[in-house]
């Protein structure tokens, strides 16, 4: 019987702290075959799409989203924290739980007109993939499409990306 990529998620209870739900993607990855499923999904979700583009988000949407490149044959551009990529960048500064963080991207990464496809492990808050599709317009690309693993629905992600196309391969309607 064949698994599905939710089998590979592990769930630890009560991590970080009492009455959360984990949910770690390391299962997946740790698994040849989960990690193959897990890119097979992802392609999935933008196998009909036109698009010239996929980024991913700083760490672990560089995982999910460089294979997706790579078997799909479509360059790979990164979306970093301040200070870790090397050529002239752009910046957002967007909002954390407590304080706001970064993210930088190349300022010659994405091409006025180029249709964008990003990609992160999770959508929980949906805040760090909210910079991402500024940064991507800031530099005149058009987002056609959000893809992530895993979602957290009770973390309300999508009501802050609304308006893009939102792809999770699982849903957990919890935090």
């Amino acid at each position: 019987m064949m698994k599905k990529l939710e089998d590979y998620v592990i769930t630890i209870p009560d991590f970080p702290q009492p009455g959360i739900m984990f949910r770690d993607i390391t299962g997946i990855l740790q698994d040849a075959d989960g990690f193959r499923l897990s890119i097979d999904t992802l392609v999935g979700m933008v196998k009909d799409l036109d698009f010239d583009v996929i980024v991913g988000a700083e760490s672990r949407g560089f995982i999910f989203g460089a294979p997706m490149a790579d078997r799909l044959h479509k360059p790979f551009v990164l979306a970093r924290k301040k200070g870790k990529l090397p050529r002239e960048t752009v910046e957002v500064e967007y909002a954390l739980e407590y304080g706001t963080a970064i993210l930088q991207m190349h300022k010659d990464a994405i091409k006025p007109g180029q249709k964008v496809v990003i990609v992160d492990d999770l959508i929980a808050t949906g805040g760090t993939v909210k910079a991402i599709t500024q940064l991507v317009e800031q530099l005149g690309g058009e987002v056609v499409r959000l893809c992530f693993v895993l979602e957290l629905a009770g973390l309300n992600g999508r009501k802050v990306l609304e308006g893009y196309d939102v792809r999770s391969a699982i849903c957990y309607e919890g935090k």
